[in-house]
């Protein structure tokens, strides 16, 4: 039944794609299309809850379509329902917001066809139960979310992006579909349970692992096939972003785990040495590359590529106990990587939801452009804040919760046999903590700059609070990272049904436990209990401001921000989104951004302004993507010439490659 409403609701969008194309001009269409969406979303998301929790078994529909005599297979499991259940919250919450942000479209017409088929498009990734219908899938979501990129196509930047994402995402399903094929076999087994039952080899199943990683990982975001994401997330509109960043990363996290945890065979432990390895590079040089933007959609693109990172630390972690045999520590590892899944995806929509409303009431995304939008828009600000707090990993917020348990599967690998992961397990804990304080110390300065201070610009300083469609969106996820924070055990159990299909085990039950603490091993060893944690904070920030209001002076005096003794001085004096990076670009920046500056210094009496310019570049693009786009145009330059041959030259050179192809094959038969 609950597959049946998912579908149905798959195929509603749809039809809400079409429907948008004919009334895309309408003055009601923005809100027909959003609200549809968001209704339709809603009843998928409890059809998907009610399959996760456990009150109805798997459910397998095979329809006629795709290829002939085979069909289209569809499948709602444990997994399949948790992700649902991340891509439909995400959708109905963007759709909420896009129901005032929409508004605000220039060309509404290019976003409404594509926003509802590009949800249809990640509800069937993840109820798909064989490699066609997967695959067709994911090129559908791939190429509709492209449209949505290129809806502001006549921004140059705008219009790169949408073409270095579409070749990465050529690539990532190229690279998927090597490795269906390789747990297909020579007897085409491309149904799940085929695959499944098939039980692949050992080196069949670390080169489809591979390929998944490849593939998930190009369209999740991981280093060092990252590249497209800083340059496509911000391009489009904010809703859109948002489901990219929160939701559509999501999916390719699930392609990965369905792979790795489900069809590739039993795990072998070296597998998840590339997996941690990656993971904790690309948790590192996200955040870092985060801390050099002074674009905001910019920089929350790139701390999406440094969660997935964190992501794939307990997706390895989870592989490398499941391989010995440790299958608690496993189950406590996966938990930890799908609860931050779904963590992710709530405050990383609610923080592009927030840049989203700050684009909306100022125009800017820069914000050295920005600053004092506390006082222009507090409810924003307030729920912005809420957000970064979350992503930095601070208690009584779910952003914590999913974090701590990462690290606790950590402090369980020195039971592992491998002296391999004994020395890496660590190191890669370490990097997780630098992660963690980078990010940090990344929202202090996009908070700062953005929200506090003085205006920088006229736009900042006359911008007024968003619709009320967007504030309802904003605090909605707001209130939910809160109850995830403080109630994590509630969302930890209903990961249970997950962790014992893929491991075989799953964490103790939580609820029930004293004052609503989480024990992840032993309540010797470890426990947190959020609701304590957010009383204490409560009661002791009331008490404290209380006693500054009653026993400290109750004379208020209002006065002038400090101008370092240079009266009216220039909003452009405080600290930047630059200065704030800057001891921390330092650090890293000549060996991971080849950084260099360069200063002006005028002599006494000369009139020009001082200059500081950095310059920053990317080296996995210089040294692994530039060479392959020069090859490439190189190889087009030579080649060129070919489509000026003659009939003759033509016939000619299709008789040689016929010819090279039969030799081919009387050598390989």
């Amino acid at each position: 039944m609950t597959l049946t409403v998912a579908l149905a609701c798959a195929a509603v969008l749809l039809a809400l794609g079409v429907f948008a194309v004919v009334i895309g001009r309408s003055p009601a269409a923005t809100r027909l299309v959003y609200g549809a969406s968001m209704i339709v979303t809603a009843i998928s998301l409890i059809a998907a809850s009610v399959q996760l929790l456990g009150l109805e078994q798997p459910w397998r529909l095979a329809l006629p379509l795709g290829v002939p005599w085979l069909g289209a297979h569809f499948r709602l499991d444990a997994l399949s329902a948790f992700f649902l259940v991340v891509v439909d919250l995400g959708a109905a919450t963007a759709s909420l917001f896009a129901l005032g942000y929409g508004e605000h479209e220039d060309e509404p017409q290019r976003v409404l066809p594509f926003y509802p088929a590009f949800l249809a498009g990640m509800t069937l990734v993840v109820l798909a139960d064989d490699a066609f219908t997967f695959l067709v899938s994911w090129e559908f979501m791939s190429l509709t979310s492209w449209a949505l990129v290129m809806s502001h196509h006549r921004v140059p930047d705008n219009v790169r992006a949408g073409y270095v994402y579409l070749v990465m995402a050529s690539f990532g399903t190229l690279a998927l579909l090597l490795g269906f094929g390789l747990l297909a076999g020579p007897d085409g087994l491309y149904t799940f349970a085929q695959m499944r039952a098939a039980h692949p080899s050992a080196l069949v199943g670390v080169l489809a692992l591979v390929l998944a990683l490849i593939g998930a990982g190009s369209k999740a975001g991981i280093v060092p096939l990252h590249v497209w994401l800083p340059l496509a997330h911000p391009a489009a509109p904010s809703h859109v972003s948002a489901l990219m960043s929160g939701v559509m990363t999501k999916v390719a996290v699930y392609g990965f785990v369905r792979i790795a945890f489900d069809l590739a065979g039993a795990p072998v432990w070296w597998w998840s040495i590339v997996v941690l390895a990656i993971g904790g590079t690309t948790a590192v040089m996200g955040v870092l590359y985060a801390l050099m933007q002074h674009d905001l959609k910019r920089l929350l693109a790139y701390h999406t590529v440094e969660n997935i990172g964190i992501i794939f630390i307990g997706l390895g972690l989870a592989l490398a106990f499941k391989a010995y045999g440790m299958l608690f520590a496993a189950a406590l590892a996966l938990t930890a990587a799908l609860l931050h899944v779904f963590n992710h995806s709530l405050f990383k929509s609610l923080l592009f939801f927030g840049a989203g409303a700050v684009l909306t009431a100022t125009g800017q995304r820069d914000m050295e452009r920005l600053g004092g939008l506390i006082h222009r828009m507090p409810q924003t600000a307030f729920v912005f804040l809420v957000g970064c707090a979350a992503i930095s990993a601070l208690p009584p917020l779910n952003g914590f919760v999913s974090e701590w348990l990462t690290f606790q599967a950590i402090l369980l690998s020195p039971q592992l046999p491998s002296w391999g992961l004994k020395l890496l397990v660590p190191a890669v804990g370490a990097l997780l903590a630098l992660s963690a304080a980078l990010a940090a110390a990344c929202f202090v300065k996009a908070y700062g700059v953005t929200f506090l201070g003085r205006p920088r610009s006229r736009a900042a300083e006359t911008a007024s609070e968003t619709d009320r469609f967007s504030l309802a969106a904003m605090m909605l996820l707001a209130a939910l990272c809160l109850l995830a924070g403080i109630l994590p055990g509630l969302f930890i159990d209903a990961l249970a049904p997950v962790s014992t299909a893929l491991i075989g085990e799953h964490m103790p039950v939580q609820i029930g436990g004293q004052w609503l603490s989480i024990v992840p091993i032993a309540a010797s060893r470890s426990s947190y209990d959020g609701l304590l944690v957010f009383a204490f904070i409560a009661i002791s920030g009331t008490l404290a401001a209380a006693a500054i209001h009653r026993f400290a002076s109750n004379r208020l005096r209002r006065a002038p921000a400090w101008d370092c003794g240079y009266p009216d001085a220039s909003p452009a004096t405080q600290y930047t989104a630059m200065s704030f990076a800057q001891p921390i670009r330092r650090v890293f920046g000549t060996l991971v951004f080849h950084a260099r500056e360069r200063s002006f210094m005028p002599p006494p009496g000369d009139t020009r302004p001082a200059r500081l310019d950095v310059e920053l570049s990317d080296p996995i693009w210089d040294w692994l993507y530039a060479p392959v786009v020069a090859g490439v145009l190189f190889a087009a330059d030579r080649l060129n010439h070919l489509q000026f041959l003659t009939i003759r030259q033509f016939l000619s050179l299709v008789f040689g490659a016929l010819v090279i192809l039969l030799l081919v094959l009387a050598v390989w038969s």
